[in-house]
């Protein structure tokens, strides 16, 4: 047995996203046939205790297309400002600083996994903070930076955004809270919820914006000064 999170989108004043934490039965293995069991068993769990009726799998290990192509190594923004595409994970691995390197701006333009795996990326000493396009985040609040990136990148491509409402909760098989942070399923979750009440646009006007949002709803606790926009 296993436990992974299901995030839903929230409708209370006080909070954006609901996560609930699922057992289900674990499927061992590395391969993405036993990956997809895995969350199918997620799903089924989460339908039982009557969480939601239709959710969705976001990563490459999705038996949906919707969901692969909503995984961060997949999810693609091309930008206004610089006619140039790249993923949200290689907008995020090449926004990194760290102690004694980045952002290693060069990871933009390549792949997802190239940018995952380079070496800097673990070689480079403590995360310190994130610089996008000029405009620096800091650690705190934990996922804003990742959640910003996301959102901005999903908001861009209309032909996934059509099809979110078909589906009330979200996964990601792949997302132990035990060892990591961010998670691609929360971004989408959240998408939906400021989606729902009308504020998606007013939220990704800008960091500080953003921010605010986060803080009025989650009781976030920074905010800092304008920034401008992201793409």
């Amino acid at each position: 047995m296993a436990t992974r999170p299901v995030f839903i989108p929230s409708f209370d004043p006080d909070q954006l996203v609901r996560t609930s934490t699922v057992e289900f039965t674990w499927y061992a293995g590395m391969a993405a046939s036993q990956r997809k069991k895995s969350a199918a068993s997620l799903h089924e769990a989460a339908k039982k205790q009557g969480l939601c009726i239709r959710p969705l799998e976001v990563s490459t290990k999705s038996v949906d297309v919707l969901g692969s192509e909503l995984s961060a190594f997949n999810l693609t923004v091309e930008t206004e400002k610089h006619n140039r595409s790249f993923t949200v994970e290689t907008a995020f691995q090449s926004s990194k600083v760290f102690e004694f390197g980045g952002p290693y701006e060069d990871l933009l333009f390549g792949s997802s996994l190239a940018a995952k795996k380079d070496p800097r990326i673990k070689n480079s000493g403590e995360l310190i903070r994130f610089k996008f396009f000029g405009e620096e985040w800091q650690l705190e609040p934990k996922t804003a930076f990742y959640d910003w990136l996301y959102l901005n990148a999903l908001v861009k491509n209309s032909w996934a955004v059509e099809h979110l409402d078909d589906f009330d909760a979200f996964t990601d098989i792949e997302f132990n809270p035990q060892k990591s942070i961010n998670c691609q399923a929360y971004s989408v979750a959240l998408f939906q919820s400021l989606r729902k009440r009308n504020i998606l646009h007013t939220a990704l006007k800008n960091k500080e914006s953003f921010l605010r949002i986060l803080s009025d709803h989650d009781a976030l606790p920074e905010r800092p000064q304008k920034q401008g926009s992201l793409f």
